[in-house]
């Protein structure tokens, strides 16, 4: 963890703020079992938040071996090629209503194996994951399958909420998004990459899954939005498809593997830029749209309403950073737009980072005041920043030597 010896000191804050969030979850057979609390004071143990916080409260914070912990306790839940979404009390079952989570799951994976080279857990949940692959191309829970004329990932059934934008009350689901989310696609694309991957460290075939992942790289142009120089959001939906401004679009630019071109992902960095950056994160939703909504506040239908309608996701901020500096690599902007977050942490939870803020200025923050991925994936993206510039300078100064 060389890069965080060398932290400035909201950083090192922060490292404190994760431990507050990881707990043991011992299991019959799995006596080390952990798992993350998505928030406090009210959120248990969420997939989709763990997968999404793993690599920012473990491998970032130098232990690689909380990671494998975290992994190897969701393994165990893994049911019809899927991650629960909300860990069950002793004696419940796990639910497993999203989509997301078990795609999160390959790259939490992935960003594990690339720190530790363990190549003997990856031997061990290898089959796992292929059985995940299979089950989508099949098709599983809520309607999620893989459309077989195109390869696309598809997901969604009437009532049910599945991706991270899954504010629901009552019978009403905000933000349904059924049909094929831009991000769900952007992770099935990063998922079947990453599995050739592991195939090919582990000695396994790799075709099946780069043929996969090349058809589905070539059918992503049809998320492709002319007018607004970005991606649909979803495509193929009910209604045909839905040309909102939104910031899922920008996690087909922040992950490892992206379907894009570096032309378009730079439209969507700027896209994302214009219309939904904030200082503490990114809007999920355009100001310039109908349903937008500035303030986060009221009762719980108006508060829900507008949760995923306009309302600033400070996990977010980590992905556009990433995504922004993959575009320019400009690895002092990003340091910049991160370092913003330190006057936050005062504001609200001390020393953390809080779930969300108000879509319109002065961005006053609301929802958990501590929430896991909030901190984890500014923790992460610092961190790969630093990676990458004392990688530039080793290279530099490689180059020197040879010279």
């Amino acid at each position: 963890m060389p890069a965080m010896m060398r932290a400035p000191g909201w950083i090192v804050q922060l490292l404190l703020a994760a431990d507050s969030f990881v707990f043991a979850r011992p299991l019959p057979g799995r006596p080390d079992g952990k798992s993350v609390i998505a928030g406090y004071p009210w959120f248990g143990d969420w997939g989709r938040d763990t997968m999404i916080s793993l690599p920012g409260l473990t491998l970032a914070t130098g232990r690689q071996d909380l990671a494998r912990q975290i992994l190897m306790t969701f393994a165990r839940f893994v049911d019809r090629g899927m991650l629960p979404n909300v860990f069950p009390d002793a004696g419940d079952k796990p639910d497993y209503n999203t989509v997301d989570a078990t795609l999160w799951f390959f790259e939490a994976w992935r960003a594990y194996i690339t720190e530790s080279s363990d190549i003997e857990s990856l031997r061990e949940v290898f089959p796992t994951l292929a059985q995940i692959v299979e089950l989508h191309l099949k098709g599983t829970r809520y309607g999620i399958h893989a459309d077989p004329d195109d390869g696309l990932l598809r997901a969604g059934e009437s009532g049910i909420q599945l991706t991270w934008m899954d504010a629901k009350i009552g019978d009403w689901v905000v933000t349904p998004r059924i049909g094929k989310p831009v991000e769900i696609n952007a992770l099935w694309y990063n998922a079947l990459c990453v599995m050739a991957d592991f195939a090919a460290m582990l000695g396994e075939p790799t075709a099946v899954y780069q043929d996969l992942a090349e058809r589905v790289r070539a059918r992503f142009a049809g998320f492709a939005d002319a007018t607004t120089g970005g991606l649909y959001d979803v495509i193929d939906g009910p209604s045909g498809n839905d040309s909102s401004v939104r910031p899922n679009q920008i996690l087909a630019v922040s992950l490892l593997h992206s379907p894009l071109s570096a032309e378009q992902q730079a439209r969507i960095v700027g896209l994302c830029g214009q219309k939904l950056l904030t200082s503490y994160g990114l809007r999920s939703l355009s100001p310039s749209h109908p349903d937008y909504k500035p303030l986060y506040a009221g009762d719980r239908w108006q508060r829900d309403g507008a949760y995923h309608q306009g309302t600033v996701w400070a996990w977010l901020l980590g992905h556009y950073v990433l995504a922004e500096y993959r575009v320019h690599g400009d690895p002092d902007l990003a340091l910049q737009r991160l370092a913003v977050i330190h006057d936050h942490l005062f504001d609200a939870g001390l020393g953390t980072i809080s779930e969300i803020f108000d879509a319109d200025a002065p961005h006053l923050p609301g929802g958990a005041p501590s929430q896991a991925w909030s901190v984890a994936s500014i923790l992460e993206a610092w961190w790969r920043l630093q990676q990458s510039k004392q990688a530039t300078a080793n290279s530099d100064m490689l180059g020197g030597c040879v010279r």
